[in-house]
């Protein structure tokens, strides 16, 4: 289990310092998936970045296991079972999928073929491959996520991983986050605002302006947003000069 107790984040930019996290406090169990969401801006993604230790906490504990990392590098979260999946994956020139899968793995003995039938890609047609410019953006998240099966995570973090990959890819990427629960017993958190990727979700976090705001189920958050699609009438009417007759004042 990680649990997050009390905890902010200050960062720095051009114009000063700005708080991002505001005394969060959360708790992450084994073989869960959260899904995390908000609005634009509200620090989901900061809080991802302080969980694996991109950005180190102001204040506040994280525990893994009952063991304060808050402290601790990336690398030594990465040692004890920390995995993060990016928004976009880098792309290692002059590797293949193999050689990428076989040091993910840190010398265990991994078949990649199951971890590559686990993201829905073909043994055959990608172990041999360079992790080069020909790689889609779907096909590249989907082998960062069996980089990170490969490590047998005790904590799975994906920062909005469905961003820029196109519908087919978005389907297939569901599903890989349902067997990597399935077969897996990784706690995984997803950062996403898309409601295939809530759908999966054991419990939902909103985080806004940097504060947890609701901590809920993915049935109330969904209704939620099916009431926003059905109730804005925006331009639903218009007259012959293109001007909306009906307003929207939701």
């Amino acid at each position: 289990m990680i649990e997050i107790k009390d905890l902010s984040l200050t960062l720095k930019d051009l114009e000063g310092e700005k708080e991002i996290l505001k005394n969060i406090n959360l708790s992450f169990h084994r073989k869960k998936i959260y899904v995390i969401t908000g609005p634009n801006g509200g620090g989901k993604s900061s809080l991802a970045k302080a969980i694996m230790g991109i950005y180190k906490a102001t204040s506040g504990q994280i525990l893994l296991d009952g063991v304060d990392i808050t402290d601790m590098k990336i690398n030594e979260r990465a040692n004890l079972g920390i995995g993060y999946g990016f928004q976009q994956p880098p792309r290692f020139k002059g590797i293949k999928v193999s050689q990428l899968l076989d040091m993910a793995g840190g010398g265990k003995v991994q078949n990649p073929c199951d971890l590559l039938y686990d993201v829905g890609l073909c043994a055959q047609d990608y172990l041999d491959r360079e992790l080069n410019a020909t790689f889609s953006g779907g096909e590249l998240k989907r082998v960062e996520i069996a980089s990170i099966l490969a490590k047998d995570l005790k904590v799975a973090i994906f920062d909005e991983t469905e961003a820029r990959i196109d519908l087919w890819s978005f389907q297939r990427l569901s599903e890989t986050f349902e067997n990597m629960n399935r077969n897996h017993d990784t706690t995984i958190i997803i950062i996403s605002h898309q409601d295939r990727i809530i759908k999966l979700a054991d419990q939902v976090i909103v985080l806004e302006d940097g504060m947890v705001s609701d901590i809920t189920t993915k049935e109330k958050i969904l209704s939620e947003i099916e009431l926003i699609d059905t109730d804005c009438r925006c331009r639903q009417n218009c007259d012959k000069g293109g001007r909306a007759i009906a307003g929207c004042d939701t």
